[in-house]
């Protein structure tokens, strides 16, 4: 197989996101209803020999990264396992996890002794009764409980991803950003986005990167920029002016980085798309479960890449929200 998923816009792809499961087991409510979700059926879930069957293909074809997501992946039984099985895979460099912590003082050491380094938390607020309006469950002392787990255990980098809504979370920002300079934590403040399930996004609740900039650096510490970053990460780094870590931010609102991409996504029933925004989605089960070879398969990749959009063009008339919210795509 020939090495190299580059678009027509000359991006290369070298990441993969991986969604596990479309289950999770809390209900912020920028991204999934309270009750009456739906899902999709167990048998159309890729097992994980069929995840990693792909991935196999995918790091021939250049991919070096990748990130375990969900819905929440720690709900699904035996996770750690496919965990150990892509950790085998010498060509992977970067290994990653997301979660929202709520199961990791139960599998944060089995996801260790897997093979897993780097984790990402979803946490937007440290104030419980905040945290319970937020996700419309209290477990905020089970996600403080795991974060500390897994700081002892010697994960590494910890980063907590907290998601920007106006008029809501700015009480967070200061106290999360202190939580972080603490505890060698990065805190990455995702603008919020038009993935939601239940059609409530709209610009005006989008909390931007400046303005969380702005806020911090007056309270916090003066934040600087990194120079020489990876341009093709979501995240726009900065440093404390004082010395006290780091601070990122994924605006794909007010500052896109489509430009920069260099991602693809299996949704967790077996879908491959170029991108979280994309309205179309390229079908992989029916190649993993209808005997197709190794080199079918990778030609579906190449040309879901080939297909690549130059951007999803958020902040103009034509854009047009995905027909799946984001617990169903893979964070």
């Amino acid at each position: 197989m020939n090495a190299e998923l580059r678009d027509t816009f000359g991006r290369l792809h070298d990441n993969l996101r991986i969604s596990v499961t479309d289950r999770c087991n809390i209900r912020c409510f920028y991204c999934m209803p309270e009750r009456d979700v739906e899902y999709a059926a167990r048998d159309a879930i890729l097992s994980y020999e069929e995840i990693e069957r792909f991935v196999r293909i995918a790091v021939k074809l250049g991919v070096t990264k990748v990130r375990v997501t969900g819905g929440e992946p720690l709900v699904r039984k035996g996770v750690a396992e496919l965990v150990r099985k892509l950790a085998a895979i010498p060509e992977i460099q970067d290994l990653a996890l997301t979660t929202n912590g709520v199961l990791l003082p139960q599998l944060a050491e089995p996801l260790y002794q897997a093979g897993l380094r780097r984790i990402n938390v979803h946490l937007d607020t440290l104030d419980r009764e905040r945290f319970t309006r937020i996700t419309r469950r209290d477990e905020l002392d089970r996600v403080l409980e795991g974060l500390a787990l897994v700081k002892r255990l010697g994960f590494g980098p910890i980063k907590i991803n907290a998601v920007a809504v106006k008029d809501l979370v700015e009480p967070d920002l200061v106290p999360l950003a202190r939580f972080g300079r603490e505890n060698g934590f990065e805190i990455r403040f995702i603008e919020f986005m038009p993935l939601d399930a239940q059609g409530i996004w709209d610009r005006s609740r989008v909390l931007t990167a400046g303005e969380i900039i702005e806020t911090l650096s007056r309270e916090v510490a003066p934040l600087i920029e990194i120079p020489d970053r990876d341009p093709r990460a979501p995240a726009t780094e900065y440093r404390y002016s004082d010395g006290g870590g780091a601070i990122g931010f994924i605006a794909s609102v007010s500052r896109p980085f489509c430009q920069n991409c260099n991602r693809i996504r299996l949704t967790a029933d077996g879908n491959l798309r170029y991108c979280l925004f994309a309205l179309e989605e390229t079908d992989v089960k029916g190649l993993l479960r209808g005997g197709a070879s190794d080199d079918e398969i990778a030609a579906l990749i190449r040309a879901t890449v080939q297909a690549k959009w130059e951007g999803h063009e958020i902040n103009s008339a034509r854009f047009v929200p995905p027909p799946r919210p984001m617990y169903a795509i893979g964070g």
